[in-house]
Parts: C-alpha cells; structure tokens; sequence
C-alpha cells in the first residue's frame, strides 16, 4: 500500500547513512516523555529509503504509539487542500486567477475596515474581486495575524467572528463551526482586513477554499480530497474524523502548573464527522499516508496534479510588499515565503524545500533537492507558533543523514 512505510522500506545506505538514521532514532528518544511528549512517529525518507521510529504511547500511561497511528496533522491540512484546488484547475473546473464570485457569491462584494482593529462599519469597497490565487496565497484579505492576540482590547471582527463561530481565529474547533454554507454566509457578512492582494494573513484562506471547492466540483469538500488526492494516492487513513479511535493518539496541551492535560481525547471531536470539514486545520493522517503525498510532489505531481502547477505551489508566490506587511511575527519571512498553502524555503543551505506545521503536534518537510521528506508526527500542542524543539532536533538530524 503506497502509504505504508512498512511496504516501501528498502535498505539503500548510500541515500542516508547508518550512523546518521541511529542519531535520528536517538533524538526522538530523547525527547519522549509523559511531561513533554508522550509519544511520536519521526520518519525520514529519501528516494525509496523509508525509515521511521514509533516511540512512546497514544495517551499517558495508554497503549503504544505504532508506525500507523493516526494523529491531528491541523494545519498540514493546508497543503492538502492547495493540491485538490490545483486538481480542479486542471479539470478546468476553476482558474487560477478567476474571481471567487463565481462560485461564492458571499464574497463577492466585500467592505475592507479602514482600521483592522476598528468598528465594523467604518469601511471602504474592495478595490478590485477575490480571485483564485488570492486565496491560494493567503492574500486575499481576511485572517489570522499576532497583533489580535496582543491588543489591549478584542478587535471588534475577532469578536465578531467568535460570535458567528467561525473558528477561523485559532486553534480548529470541528464541534463549534456550522455547515459550508452557513460559514460562507457567515464570514461574507464581516469586512475584509485588508485590500485583496495588498498583505498575507494566516489561516482563513484555506477554509474558504474548501467551500470553493465543494461548489466547484458538485461534491462535499470531503469528497474531493478523497477522489482527488486520498484515492490516487492510497492515502486510506487520512480525513476529517476516523473510525479508528484506538489508534488515534490523545491530544495534549501544556497545562497552567505545569506538564500536560488533556486538550482532545479519541473519542472527542474527531471520532465523528464534523458539520465543516475545515480546509484549513481539519484532518487527521498517519505518518505512511502523508509520505505517499509528499511523493506525489517530489515526482512532480503524478498522477494527480500537472507539473507546472506543482512547481508554482511550491515556489515563492509573494511580492516584497506582500511580505512587509504580513507574517507570524516580525521575522516571519525571513528565508522562508509562501507558495500555494505551503511555505517555501527561499534562502540558507535548505533553500527550495517546502512544508508546513500543525499546531496540534506535527511538521511536514519536503526537500526536492535532496529528495528528501522529514515528517514528525506528536500530540502535543504548540506553545506558540515555533515547533517545540523535537521537531528541529529530528529535523537536523535528517539532514544530517544524508549521504
């Protein structure tokens, strides 16, 4: 099964060396623990070398995590929905720089605030439509950025937002957000932050593509990632809830005095299907299965996508004035941009790699030059937006790997 590690293991030591896959074991090892993380699959790939560790338990004090346990992968779900929108502009079922109006008509008017934290009715007209590409790149106006987390008093569209319980600001919430077309409706009535194209905001973009793509292709969002990318590519076990509980790992947080509580167990919210499936932060996968997907894109796209598609989604797609003015923080972008729902390395020794982060516990690292895939699957929830340190560690340690 292509999603399997387990099927593609091949012993190939002039890919990754030896002693270099021995201290990739021994720093995942080392940061397992029932205070830190209570358990993780750390996989390492290079051509048809597959090597992958399966450390510590799905829950503290529970049963052992296994190579194809199931994890919250959060906003790696973002990729996963760039490759579908990229799947149906190549059946001419969108285009990349149409605008969005077509199909989502909520959005086909917007109001942009004068003021990001100013009153909802103090706004000017969009300057031009919401296209495509726009939501593809994470500019076309609206989300996530720092500053809400930091004012002094809420910002009257995060309240908002709350209020018609997007859940667009923040970790995902399946149990909170209604059906797509309630959604839509509900996240057209807000102002846009920003003009469309004038500045990069996290997050939303991707859940408005999931509605996109629903209407686009006829079908629920969910079945477009599964005739569209899981089938294709024998990804079984990834989607936005899982039967499977007793291999889904409980979800951890940091408590308030210290060491880890319980944020999210196996039978909680994602152990049925949600009212939205949330393009943005919604599925849950194994380690095997998001394997088969970051070699789908290392050869280039086959069979599910054109060449020429994956090499704009995983190249730099932002301008310098984009940049300037968005980001996680003030050093967001520097060495790294954003492509179509993925972020790019653009500068250092690892420039040209592609991938991204979930806040619930796991990185996603593709490196085309070296053909190399890093993948760290945990269920201990980010403090902030910087991974904790077992996903540098083992991410070093790959690269250290190589021949």
């Amino acid at each position: 099964m292509p999603g399997d590690p387990g099927e593609l293991t091949k012993i190939m030591p002039d890919l990754l060396t030896a002693g270099g896959l021995a201290r990739f074991s021994a720093a995942a090892a080392a940061h397992v623990g029932d205070e830190t993380v209570p358990g993780l699959v750390a996989l390492v790939a290079r051509g048809d070398q597959v090597h992958a560790d399966a450390l510590g338990s799905l829950s503290i004090g529970g049963p052992p995590v296994q190579r194809d346990s199931l994890f919250r992968i959060a906003s790696i779900t973002k990729p996963v929905t760039g490759a579908a929108t990229l799947a149906l502009i190549r059946e001419g079922l969108l285009d990349l720089d149409e605008p969005v109006a077509r199909l989502l008509p909520e959005l086909a008017a917007p109001r942009v605030l004068r003021r990001m934290d100013g009153p909802l009715d103090d706004t000017v007209p969009a300057r031009r439509a919401i296209t495509v590409r726009d939501l593809l790149t994470f500019t076309f106006g609206f989300g996530l950025v720092p500053a809400m987390f930091t004012a002094a008093e809420p910002w009257p569209v995060v309240v908002r937002s709350h209020e018609l319980h997007l859940s667009t600001i923040g970790p995902p919430d399946p149990a909170e957000q209604p059906d797509p077309g309630t959604w839509i409706a509900g996240l057209g009535s807000l102002p846009l932050l920003a003009q469309p194209g004038e500045r990069w905001f996290y997050n939303t973009a991707a859940s408005v593509l999931g509605v996109l793509l629903a209407r686009a292709s006829g079908q629920p969002f969910p079945d477009v990632l599964r005739t569209r990318i899981f089938e294709p590519l024998g990804m079984h076990d990834t989607g936005f809830w899982t039967p499977h509980t007793g291999r889904l790992a409980s979800a951890f947080r940091s408590a308030p005095g210290g060491g880890l509580e319980v944020w999210d167990k196996p039978d909680g919210d994602w152990s049925r299907p949600p009212a939205f499936g949330d393009g943005a932060a919604g599925l849950v996968s194994t380690a095997g299965d998001l394997l088969a997907f970051s070699r789908m894109l290392l050869r280039g796209g086959d069979p599910v996508l054109p060449a020429d598609l994956v090499a704009e989604m995983t190249s730099d797609q932002l301008t310098p004035a984009q940049k300037a003015r968005g980001g996680l923080g003030p050093d967001f972008f520097a060495g790294i941009s954003w492509g179509f729902c993925t972020s790019v390395v653009t500068a250092g020794p690892r420039a040209g790699a592609f991938g991204w982060a979930g806040g619930s516990g796991a990185t996603w690292l593709v490196d085309p030059v070296r053909e190399l895939t890093v993948i760290v699957l945990t269920q201990r929830m980010f403090d902030s937006p910087t991974p904790p340190p077992v996903h540098d560690a083992l991410q070093d340690a790959a690269y250290e790997a190589v021949a």
